[in-house]
């Protein structure tokens, strides 16, 4: 399977909420992504694959705005992301959810605070109705009735769905996953994946989850695109992912050692090496 003989995703029966054209991104000399082309429908999940290193996570950070490409575009919602100002950036961000990979909850404020928090900073609204919508959150990630825990009462996957309950708080229209099933046991790695599922088809919003966990990701995901070396290595649904011979494909999907993705980084020869460091051989 490669790019060229698949069905685009944006020819699909929906608005685009993403749409990421020619990007490139560099640190200094190091180039990261190169020419990156991806559309991202509303209500759709979307997974981002590829081995560490790849620009997974620098991907969501040039969508969230928190840095800017080399050249090339990232628009959401039919705005160019990297020309907002600082208040018209700030207001698309509220629009935004964010789950980072450990959940990232404040560590001094109890799980009902943690979801009020977004609430308090960028709305009105009266305590009643926050108290009401954080209820409403926590209960739709079934965490209702530990609102009056702390963060260090809760095991990992309970951590988790309350970032989640904390992500949907403002009901974006638009959230990134930054690999949400690390660390998980099996039970709790299946019931993220289903809230992700749902909370998306449910609040008719876009997911992007940035992950290495294929077989779960398979079972959410309507689309998935494999970075490799900065650039789209290919492309497919879930089906189409998990029939393909192409190579990268097929040693990401098995988690094959051998395959286009190396075991050993760059190096000179063993023999060399030993050499240089004193004639041992």
């Amino acid at each position: 399977m490669t790019t060229s003989n698949l069905t685009p995703l944006g020819s699909m029966q929906s608005e685009n909420l993403i749409e990421i054209s020619d990007l490139n991104f560099s640190y200094d000399s190091r180039s990261i992504l190169k020419g990156i082309n991806m559309t991202m429908p509303r209500g759709k999940v979307v997974a981002i694959m590829g081995g560490s290193g790849s620009g997974k996570t620098t991907l969501l950070r040039l969508i969230s705005g928190a840095i800017q490409p080399s050249s090339g575009y990232v628009k959401v919602a039919d705005q160019v992301i990297h020309e907002l100002d600082r208040d018209a950036l700030f207001l698309m961000r509220r629009k935004m959810g964010m789950l980072f990979q450990f959940g990232a909850l404040f560590t001094d404020l109890s799980v009902f605070d943690n979801v009020a928090f977004q609430m308090r900073e960028h709305t009105n609204l009266p305590e009643p109705m926050i108290r009401d919508l954080v209820l409403l959150k926590l209960h739709a990630v079934g965490l209702r009735g530990a609102h009056n825990l702390m963060p260090a009462e809760l095991s990992g996957g309970m951590a988790r769905r309350v970032a989640l309950a904390r992500s949907i708080a403002l009901d974006p229209m638009l959230i990134m996953y930054d690999e949400p099933f690390t660390g998980l046991d099996p039970i709790s790695l299946s019931v993220i994946g289903s809230l992700i599922r749902r909370l998306t088809d449910a609040l008719g919003m876009t997911s992007i989850v940035v992950t290495h966990d294929v077989q779960e990701s398979l079972k959410i995901v309507d689309y998935v695109y494999f970075i490799a070396d900065g650039v789209i290595a290919a492309q497919g649904t879930p089906k189409e992912v998990s029939a393909s011979s192409a190579p990268f494909v097929h040693q990401f999907v098995h988690a094959e050692e051998d395959g286009p993705v190396p075991f050993h980084y760059p190096a000179q020869a063993y023999k060399k090496d030993l050499n240089l460091e004193g004639d041992l051989v």
